[in-house]
């Protein structure tokens, strides 16, 4: 018997995935060469995904990376003012620096369930 877990098509050993992707290779060659917007850049219309990643027992989540769409579809990589979050609380902890920098978080879609990966 093994102890693989299964997460859609991929199997880790031990690792938890949420929200994996099919085709990494091909989703992130689209950002191979894509310019970088800092999330308050008025021409971001979406973020489309959020990366994060800890070990088991590490209260922090660490920023691997996001990515998101110009209001004209150029997809991005987006700079955020943070590279850690807190592991409980870490929606809280965005919405915090979205005022501190005047972004509306669900607006850019940077809390949309859909749009977050994490990897344990």
């Amino acid at each position: 018997m093994s102890n693989a877990i299964n997460y859609g098509t991929k199997s880790y050993y031990g690792a938890k995935e949420s929200n994996g992707l099919v085709d990494g290779n091909a989703y992130h060659e689209q950002y191979a060469t894509a310019q970088t917007v800092e999330w308050n850049d008025k021409r971001l219309k979406t973020v489309t995904r959020l990366r994060l990643i800890s070990d088991v027992g590490f209260p922090m989540w660490d920023v691997s990376y996001c990515y998101g769409v110009l209001k004209d579809g150029t997809p991005v990589e987006v700079q955020l003012p943070f590279d850690q979050l807190p592991r409980r609380g870490w929606k809280r902890a965005i919405i915090e620096y979205a005022k501190r920098d005047r972004v509306y978080a669900n607006s850019i879609g940077i809390l949309n369930e859909g749009n977050i990966s994490t990897l344990v």
